[in-house]
Order: C-alpha cells, then structure tokens, then sequence
C-alpha cells in the first residue's frame, strides 16, 4: 500500500466518498420506510377510505362522516379499538394572561390505546375519559408550564370565537419525526368544529377513521364485511350513482369501504393523513446508494485485479517456496480489508461531519440515532464484508489457480481479468450515464412547473396565514382598511385554502356534491371574498365577477370552465345550483387555472362568498418594484392587526414551488449522485489508464521509435476505453428512458422525453472519459523512448 500510493489514495478515497454518500442515502431511505413502524400494534391498525365509483371516474377519499365511528363500533363488536382523527387546526390556547398557538387534534378515548405516544406525565390508563380533558405534547407543556406539573391545571381553548375551559389530564412524548399523526394538543372528538351539528349528518366528511382488528383477522376478510354496512347506511348514495350511469367494479359494487394498513399511511394518495410520497422514492434513494457503492467496488476490484498481475512473480516466488492457495487468498482479503476498513471509518466521519449541511440541502429530517437500527448495521457491516471478500478474493483465487512456472516468470495471461474488467467498467459507466440522463429529465420537469402558465398571476402576490387567535372577517375588514391607503398595494381580497403550499405547511380540498337536474355533480368547492378575481388575474371569460355592487352576491357563484362542462349546459350564467338546502346563482364563467398543484388534472370549480363558512387566508397583491419593502409593509400591519400571530407572510410564487420539494430532493439527490458518480468512475479510469501504460510501457517506446506520433499513441490507448463507454451509454439510455416515463406519468402536466437528452448525456460521457484518459496517455506518449525502452 505505501510503494503503491496512487492507486492506494484512489482505492480509499473513492471508497470512502462512496461510504459516505451511500450511509446518508440509505439513512433517507430507511427513515422514509420506518414511518408508523413505532407502534406496538402496527400490524392491526388501519385507515378507513370510501371508493366510489361513477361512469367515467372513480373517487377515493379517507375523510369520513362523523356518525360513522359509533356505527361501526355498534355494528362491529369485534373491532378492537376505534378513533376518529380530526383536525382543528392552528388554535389560539390561554393561560392565565399568556395567549399560546399550536395545532389541536381531536379524537376519541381509544386513541391511546391503540397508537404508541407515551404518557410522560399524568393519567396512562384513560387520559381523555371526559370530553373535556386535553392531553399535551411534551414541547407544548414545557412552552405554556415551564418548569410547573401541568397536571390538573385548566387551560382554555379558543372555541367557535369563545374561550372554553380544558383540564390537562396528562403529557404525551412528542410525536418522532418518522410519524404520519403530529400534534400539540389533543382533546376529545365532542370538541371537533361543527360537531353537533353534524352528528347524524353522513354527507358531511370532514375527518379519518382508524380502527385496531384483533390480532390475525385478514384486511380482506374485514373488507367483505362491510359490504352490509355500505347497503345499509349509503343506500340512497348508492341509487343514485347507479341512476347517474356508475360502472361497478369486480366485486359489483359502486360505492364500498376499504382500509389502509397503518405502515402504508404515509405513501399513500387516497389518505388525507399521508403525505404521499410514492414508495417508489426511498427504494430509488437506496438504489442510488448502491449504485455509488458498486461503481466503487468496482473500481476496487478493477485495480486489485490489476496490481495482482504487475504482482505475478511475488506471488509465483511464495508458490514456490511453499504458500497455500488459501495463504494467499487470505493475504489479498487482508489487505483488502485494511483499506476497506480504513475507507469505512473514514466514510462514516465524512457523514458525520456533513449531515447538518446534507440535511439542510436535501430537506431531510433524518438523524443518526436510526444507526442504532440492527438494519442499517446488518446493511452496512454486510456491504463492508462482501465488497472486501469480492475485491480480495477474486484476484487472489485468479493468481492461485495459475502454473507456477509461468508466474514466477511473470507470464500470466489476462486475458479473463481483461474481459471482467472491461464488463465492470461498462456496467459502471452505465449506471453514471444513467444518473446523468435521469439528472437531465427531473430538471427539465421541474423546469417546466416552474414556468407553466398556471392561469393566474402568482407574481406579487402575498398570503397572509390568519390563524384561529383572531375573528377572520374582522382580520380581513381591518387589513383592507389598513392597506388602502398605501400606493404599493393593489387589492387585497380573502380565501379559506391557500394556493400552494405556505409557510403554515397546510394544505387541504373541499369537494361537495349535488343534485342537479336529476345527476350528481360533484366540485371542489372555494370560499372567496370580493376581488379574488382582481388579485389573482382571473380572466372572467363569460358573465360577471363577483361584484359589491350586486346586493345579493352572498348567494351568487363563480364556477370554472371545467365545471361548467360539468353541469353539461352550454351557457350555465343564471342556473341554481342546490346546495345544502340553499339555491345558488352561477354569476360568471372563469378561464380554467391550476388551483391544485401540477400532479392533478384541473377539476370543476366553485366560487362562493359565504359568510358562514370561514376565510383562512388573506391575499394581498402588490406593485412590481421593491417586493422586499412591500412584504415588510404588509408583515407590519398585520403585526399591529393580529399581535399573537406566529406564521408568517409568503409570495405565491414561493408558495407553488414548495409544492414540489420532493420532486426537487429527488433532482438535488440526482445530481449529487450523478456527479460522485462520474468523480469516483474518472478516478477508476485514471488508475486503470496508468496500469495499462505501465504494462505497455515498452510497446509504447517501439511504436515511438517506428514513428508513431502522439496522436497515433492517444487514439491507440483511448479507443478501446471510449467504446466501453459508447457501450455504456448504449445500455443506459433505454432503462432511463423507461424509468423517468414512469416517472412522469405522476404528473398530469409532464415533459416529453427528448432524443437530444440521450445525445448531450453520451457526448458529456465521452467527453469526461476522453479527458480522463488523455492526461495520462499524454504523458506517456511524449515520454523519451529511449527510457520507455531501459524501464523494467
């Protein structure tokens, strides 16, 4: 190792990048597939979700209605435990004269029972046996409390615009990171917003069901027994999508109950819980890894075949004077294990050290505690074994099988190591090109979302969070008020969902149905307050906007174009639409805009000024010019208006980028490899190189002095290794090809795939081995051959 210290640095360098790289990847991967894997009953626990079939579509959604948890329960005794999970949303909390926000969730005494969130503190048995009892998380306790027992203390929580008095029954460990329930507060169900008004209410979802069957029942098994639930308590849903045309599925049904294993929650599309991040991306996450880890074996194992054959008559001479093949196999896997250990320690420190600035560049949460996992030590320990085994054993077995004679003379044919070697080098240049081309597509998705037309302005515009600590009306009545006065700002106007994804993290749907002329009619439904259109850039393509002009305009609707193909009427301008038992007006047809992130097809739109259903955000749009100074003025007077609010301001623009930051991990996690990748392969290359001019060098000093020039010695040395590399990317392109097309069908609004991406990735490729290659091989070439010819 220290005669030889290029290929000793290159072989510990490169492996020790690939460790590393590989240890903060598979970190990723494995936190993305512990989620939910906390809890003792993960394997009996479920999420409940409705499908519904109709005839051109078919729905899935986990928000349930409130009396569906004690029907089941009544109806199903041999369910174990059962909870309803609901939101309540960022609340305002007071104790004392301090006034707190933090997230409220509501849910039933069996929630406990069946989760995993430890007591700390308080009552472990029935924390919240009275519909009054409130239950904190650890950071929430030490934030109101301090260092006081909050046990027993009554704190208030702000209620329907009142304030209403909670005991603090006990103290649960906060939720770890790798959970799909977070919470700072949870209170019992009877506290859920609109509860008793929707007691008996089936057509109202607005939460999840999770349920524990007991120990060995099949989902499947459970599923069939709910076909009785469905007939019984949807029937009348049933008639009607029958009546509207619906296709059943396989089992005959068109509207039935299902269940999601607990495990599954968080890659999960249909559960509202979920933040549904395909399965498919921590699997990728970890192929990466082992891709880095592979080209580096294989550059490992490409010079331990190589230096074995420049060692043939050391190792013929202990042949002879009596080593055993297996003398010789375990010295080549000692040393091999020396530098693989090395490379491992020195690969661990590196993660160690950048996993603060990896966390930070990729958005991971990850930490090192998840080492302590007999997975990721069986994963690591076992690579560590293999890859030394596989880089000192194959060369060591090679040299021992070989005549004696002849390796002592130093004539031992390569002509095997030459044909693995090569194949290693293919496969290891494929998988760099294919990183390359997947790096090239994911960027021009991106690209593409960041600079589709949306079908409204999102430049200069603000939303504002409100919160639950301030009556929203009054938020909005005061900010357009406030803001009037000052020239910078164009319009302000309100809304219960944001667009994008703020800084509050939230984001929801509402979808409402009804009868329309004998049909259902379904849409996602908008609480909007007046100039939505202006501040947004809407176009208004038939009828009117909604207008303070027009006194009845609280029972007057905006719809989209895609709705009004919905209510399959060609001009629709002045139809009621019945809803919840009142008639409302269609005032004006909207130009289509993506409402939803680009994952999703546009769907039917409803606009509606109701002053009974709440504004959660407030939109301000701005002049063009200094935006910095703008969203100071605006963070200032919301300051003064709401003095308790936490979250602050965002640009919309911000806000639909962050819808894709996953997409944009996934990019970042591509390059990254793409270009460890390239480095450790270039790396292997080099060395390669040196150790095929070593061997060459005297044909090199002939060839020199029958006149070949340094053109000639470049082509003659470079020629065969561009076609390994031509090969590769051969190889590579069609599986790109095939994985980022499937890739993409996630999106509704996609790239197409381009020719010229497989060109410009081959050309890169060809240009970076060439270079590679050429630093060396120039080097040889206009070395003097007088001295190539006395080398030994």
């Amino acid at each position: 190792m220290w005669k030889h210290k290029t290929f000793t640095f290159i072989n510990i360098t490169g492996m020790a990048v690939a460790f590393g790289a590989a240890l903060l990847l598979t970190l990723t991967a494995f936190f993305e597939l512990s989620f939910d894997t906390f809890h003792q009953n993960k394997n009996d626990v479920y999420q409940l979700y409705i499908e519904q079939h109709h005839a051109n579509s078919v729905d899935e959604g986990s928000t349930m209605p409130i009396p569906m948890t004690p029907a089941l329960k009544a109806e199903f005794p041999d369910v174990v435990h059962i909870t309803r999970y609901g939101d309540f949303g960022g609340s305002a909390l007071r104790y004392g004269d301090k006034i707190f926000n933090d997230d409220v969730r509501c849910v039933d005494a069996d929630f406990f029972k069946m989760f995993t969130f430890p007591i700390v503190n308080g009552s472990t048995i029935n924390p919240l046996a009275d519909k009054n009892d409130i239950v904190l998380s650890a950071t929430v306790a030490k934030n109101i409390f301090g260092n006081q027992n909050p046990i027993g203390k009554l704190i208030e929580l702000k209620v329907d615009n009142g304030w209403k008095s909670m005991n603090v029954t006990a103290v649960a460990a906060d939720a770890p990171k790798n959970s799909s329930f977070d919470f700072g507060l949870l209170c019992r169900f009877e506290q859920f917003p609109g509860y008793d008004q929707n007691i008996n209410e089936w057509n109202s979802q607005s939460h999840n069901v999770f349920l524990q069957l007991p120990t060995g029942e099949k989902q499947a098994v459970f599923e069939q027994k709910l076909k009785t639930f469905v007939q019984k308590h949807y029937d009348a849903s049933i008639k009607q999508l029958i009546h509207d045309g619906a296709k059943p599925d396989n089992n005959g049904q068109v509207l039935s109950l299902h269940l999601i294993p607990l495990t599954d929650i968080h890659f999960s599309a249909i559960s509202s819980q979920s933040r549904a991040i395909s399965k498919f991306y921590p699997y990728l996450v970890l192929l990466i890894s082992l891709f880095i880890m592979f080209i580096a074996c294989t550059n490992f194992i490409n010079l331990s075949l190589g230096r074995a054959f420049t060692r043939a008559k050391e190792i013929g001479v202990r042949k002879v004077i009596g080593a055993t093949k297996t003398q010789l196999i375990v010295q080549f896997c000692s040393e091999s294990f020396v530098i693989c250990g090395i490379s491992l320690i020195l690969g661990v420190i590196a993660a160690c050290i950048f996993l603060p600035q990896y966390k930070l560049a990729f958005n991971q949460q990850v930490s090192l505690n998840i080492l302590a996992s007999p997975a990721i030590i069986s994963y690591i320990l076992g690579g560590f074994v293999l890859i030394s085994l596989l880089a000192g054993g194959y060369p060591a077995w090679l040299m021992s099988v070989g005549k004696t004679a002849q390796t002592v003379k130093g004539k031992v044919g390569a002509g095997q190591s030459s044909s693995l070697r090569n194949s290693l080098m293919v496969v290891q240049f494929a998988l760099s090109s294919l990183l390359i081309i997947c790096t090239a597509i994911t960027w021009q998705q991106l690209n593409y979302m960041r600079t589709k037309p949306l079908g409204y302005n999102k430049s200069e515009v603000v939303s504002i969070p409100i919160g639950s600590n301030i009556d929203p009306e009054k938020a909005l009545t005061q900010m357009r008020s406030k803001l009037s006065s000052y020239p910078q700002v164009v319009s302000v106007t309100g809304t219960d969902m944001n667009l994008g994804k703020g800084l509050d993290n939230s984001s929801s749907t509402s979808i409402m149905s009804f009868n329309y002329k004998g049909r259902t009619v379904s849409t996602n439904w908008l609480r909007v307050d007046y100039d939505y259109v202006k501040t947004l850039g809407l176009q208004v393509v038939n009828g009117r906007d909604l207008s303070r002009s027009f006194g009845a305009d609280s029972t007057m609707v905006l719809i989209n174009q895609k709705m009004a193909e919905e209510l399959g009427e060609k001009n629709p301008i002045g139809d009621l639409l019945p809803t919840d038992g009142a008639k409302l007006q269609v005032a004006g047809i909207v130009k289509d805009f993506n409402f939803k992130s680009l994952h999703h097809e546009i769907a039917p739109l409803t606009m509606v000024i109701r002053t009974g259903w709440p504004i959660n955000y407030i939109l301000v749009r701005v002049k063009s010019g200094n935006l910095a100074s703008s969203m100071a003025l605006i963070n200032k007077v919301w300051k003064d208006t709401n003095p308790h609010t936490e979250v602050g301001a965002s640009f919309l623009d911000e806000n639909t980028e962050r819808q894709y930051n996953k997409e944009t991990d996934l990019s970042k996690i591509f390059v990254t490899g793409a270009i460890i990748s390239i480095v450790i392969s270039c790396m292997g290359l080099f060395a390669i190189v040196i150790l095929i001019i070593t061997q060459r060098t005297k044909e090199i000093g002939i060839r020199k002095v029958l006149g070949a020039s340094v053109n000639n010695i470049l082509f003659l040395i470079s020629k065969d290794f561009l076609k390994l590399v031509l090969i590769s990317i051969c190889i590579a392109s069609p599986i790109a090809w095939y994985a980022m097309d499937k890739w993409l069908q996630g999106f509704e609004y996609r790239i197409q795939i381009q020719w010229w991406v497989f060109v410009i990735t081959g050309t890169i490729a060809l240009i970076i081995a060439f270079v590679t290659i050429s630093f060396q091989s120039i080097k040889a070439a206009v070395l003097n051959p007088v001295k190539s010819l006395r080398s030994e």
